[in-house]
């Protein structure tokens, strides 16, 4: 697992041993940065079920102003933090120990652009995204990017969010939320 483009391009990531964390292949890790490309830089990032951190790291590395990473597993927040000295981006980023529900109903940030990768045999897709757009955490425009297993069926969403496209890569489906602004443009 490593970094695919940006300043930490080819830096080697940490990985946790086990079957509890599925990292994101790079095919679909570069699939979904080509996705939202031209929404990275400059733009606070969210990495709700950071893992090992490597979706928030390539965003940070393509020039991301800030990420959090929230994990719930005290070995998993720690990983992250290795991964996140080990790219240099210490001073971009911030770790968080707990679990992601409860950090999305007390959090008092917004953010640009969420990745989504929890579990898949989980109900904490549809959760997450339930408190997402309750807490309403994402700035206009901002983009969700959930990664699922390709049988897992959209939930409605209320307005201001609205479902884009969808991608499939075999076992694997990306799928895109937009956060309406106030005006169209």
């Amino acid at each position: 697992m490593r970094i695919i483009s940006g300043s930490a391009r080819g830096r080697k990531l940490k990985e946790l041993q086990g079957t509890d964390t599925r990292p994101t292949t790079d095919k679909v890790k570069e699939s979904m940065f080509n996705i939202v490309q031209f929404d990275i830089e400059g733009r606070r990032v969210l990495d709700l079920f950071g893992g090992t951190g490597q979706l928030g790291l390539e965003a940070l590395s393509r020039g991301a102003e800030s990420c959090t990473f929230v994990d719930q597993r005290k070995e998993a927040a720690a990983l992250i933090r290795e991964n996140v000295k080990l790219t240099g981006f210490t001073d971009r980023a911030r770790v968080v120990q707990g679990e992601a529900l409860s950090f999305l109903a007390s959090c008092r940030e917004k953010f640009d652009l969420v990745f989504l990768d929890p579990p898949y045999q989980s109900n904490l897709l549809e959760e997450a995204l339930k408190q997402l757009t309750k807490f309403d955490i994402l700035r206009e425009y901002g983009i969700i990017m959930c990664e699922s297993a390709a049988e897992w069926t959209l939930p409605p969403l209320a307005p201001p969010y609205e479902w884009g496209r969808e991608y499939r890569y075999g076992k694997i489906k990306l799928t895109v939320c937009h956060r309406k602004g106030s005006v169209e443009r």
